[in-house]
């Protein structure tokens, strides 16, 4: 049975618990598989060399979440070949598309980790009480180290978007 943590995060200032270890900077980042918007399976590993930046949210039908994926695909458009991109969440491929869609969300991926919640267990984002996960933004170098962790206390709040720019400019 996978780890439980209490007390990271709140929704709504409702503690949730989070399924999954802690994941820290210095540590190295967990593989996981998830689905990309075309159906088909995308591993962690399939952009190793590049700098990630690996969000999780909660949903991309949300305003802060969509402003996150938004603002993060900008970043990604900055260094298109030396930075990858994704955002991770239990929304489906097909609502995936149609949000990056209507987004222009062209330099970051989006996955879905409906089917096995194989990232949220693996990154200790999945919440237990509602199965969504929870918002957190990793970066990790071309090799999988991670150099930036970041769990936001709050589900309605932002991520520090400073501290992601800085900690990718740091490994570029």
């Amino acid at each position: 049975m996978p780890e439980e943590r209490t007390g990271i995060v709140t929704m709504g200032g409702n503690p949730v618990t989070l399924v999954g270890p802690e994941i820290k900077a210095g540590g190295q980042a967990p593989s996981f598989t998830a689905i990309g918007k075309d159906m088909a399976p995308v591993n962690l590993s399939d952009s190793n060399g590049k700098v990630r930046v690996v969000a999780s949210v909660p949903s991309l039908d949300t305003g802060v979440c969509a402003e996150e994926t938004i603002r993060l695909n900008r970043l990604a458009s900055e260094h298109p070949d030396n930075v990858e991109v994704v955002t991770v969440s239990m929304d489906l491929p097909f609502a995936m598309g149609r949000f990056c869609g209507a987004n222009d969300i062209n330099n970051a991926k989006t996955l879905s980790d409906h089917r096995t919640a194989s990232f949220g267990e693996a990154y200790g984002v999945l919440m237990k009480e509602n199965r969504l996960l929870c918002r957190a933004v990793f970066v990790l170098d071309g090799n999988g180290a991670v150099t930036h962790a970041q769990y936001v206390s709050e589900i309605r709040d932002h991520p520090d978007y400073d501290a992601v720019t800085a900690a990718v400019q740091g490994l570029l």
